[in-house]
């Protein structure tokens, strides 16, 4: 079996426990980021639903990281990054509309 980084670099997929183990990841995230999506529909409040979204962008780049350990494919994590940098932005976006009303002065 080879290591993590080695197959990554190579843009392998991962065989044997690994492979399992990080099947197992994804499916789990996955599961968390439908337990978010009810927490966005039936929140009892605007900050509980803020915090669910953010919960939902933190497992989606989760998702796509554990998909290129899975794959073998480095793309998905660059699309890990940017969806990163862009729920970064969005949390500190609505945040500041939450709590002052608007977004630019």
């Amino acid at each position: 079996m080879r290591d993590l980084g080695v197959a990554l670099a190579a843009n392998e997929p991962l065989g044997g426990l690994a492979h399992d183990v990080i099947g197992l990841g994804l499916v789990v995230a996955a599961a968390v980021t439908l337990f978010s999506a009810y927490r966005v529909v039936a929140g009892p409040s605007t900050p509980d639903r803020v915090v669910a979204l953010d919960t939902i962008g933190t497992n989606v780049v989760a998702i796509a990281a554990l998909y290129a350990m899975w794959t073998g494919r480095g793309l998905f994590v660059d699309v890990a990054l940017v969806l990163a940098i862009i729920g970064f932005i969005s949390t500190i976006a609505v945040a500041r509309f939450v709590t002052e009303g608007d977004i630019i002065e």
